[in-house]
């Protein structure tokens, strides 16, 4: 590396990094820790802890270069950008989904015709298997009717009878079990729905001023004839 020192000012500094300008199409000038200026054709190990700037061959500005972090300084900077990134990355999933949700539900009236129609599924649900439900109470009725002619004696009941028994048992619990969940998954969609309005409200405001304009201030009334008349006398 050519380091040209550059101790004087005026118009013999601007001489020195002239000359040093017409020998390398890119020099690297500072202000070292003594007052010096610096000149060299790559960045400059004495300024390391300083600002330095490359310049252009007709001598502009190219682009300021920081002092060199240490390794500690440069662990936190790429931390601190990994953050800004991550922050920046949220904030354009978050305009995709304000888009999409506008695509989607343009006004409040369609909001609420989705939600009663999503809620509309899961109550049909519920309904096909409440009536599966019902078959599988007559179905254990049955049974028991059955079961009572071995009341007296309860060895000679068939293990055919016991099977369905347990059997009817066990698929009422799991009916119960998912009718239950069917209830809690319609919570889970009313409170998506309540949400996604949180979120609507706002962005619907947003679209309607930005189609109807700002409000304007109050009329100006427009003169009568009487007017006219008092403000002539």
């Amino acid at each position: 590396m050519r380091l040209i020192p550059c101790a004087v000012t005026g118009s013999l500094a601007a001489l020195c990094c002239a000359q040093a300008l017409a020998q390398s199409p890119t020099i690297f000038t500072c202000v070292d820790g003594k007052g010096r200026r610096l000149t060299a054709d790559r960045p400059i190990v004495e300024c390391i802890d300083r600002e330095q700037k490359e310049l252009n061959p007709s001598g502009t500005t190219r682009r300021a270069v920081g002092p060199s972090l240490t390794a500690h300084e440069q662990v936190v900077e790429e931390e601190k950008a990994r953050r800004v990134a991550l922050e920046q990355q949220r904030a354009l999933e978050e305009k995709r989904r304000d888009r999409a949700l506008l695509m989607r539900y343009p006004n409040r009236d369609a909001h609420d015709r989705e939600l009663m129609l999503a809620l509309q599924r899961v109550d049909d649900v519920i309904v096909a298997v409440s009536r599966t439900s019902v078959d599988l109470e007559t179905q254990r009725a049955e049974l028991a009717a059955e079961a009572e002619l071995y009341k007296t004696d309860p060895a000679r009941r068939p293990a055919r009878l016991k099977r369905q028994m347990d059997d009817n048992e066990q698929m009422q619990l799991a009916q119960k079990r998912f009718i239950d969940e069917q209830q809690q998954e319609k919570k889970r969609v009313s409170a998506r729905f309540d949400d996604e309005r949180q979120r609507l409200v706002p962005l619907w405001a947003a679209r309607r001023d930005a189609t109807t304009g700002p409000t304007t201030a109050s009329a100006v009334p427009v003169p009568t004839p009487a007017d006219a008349g008092r403000a002539r006398r």
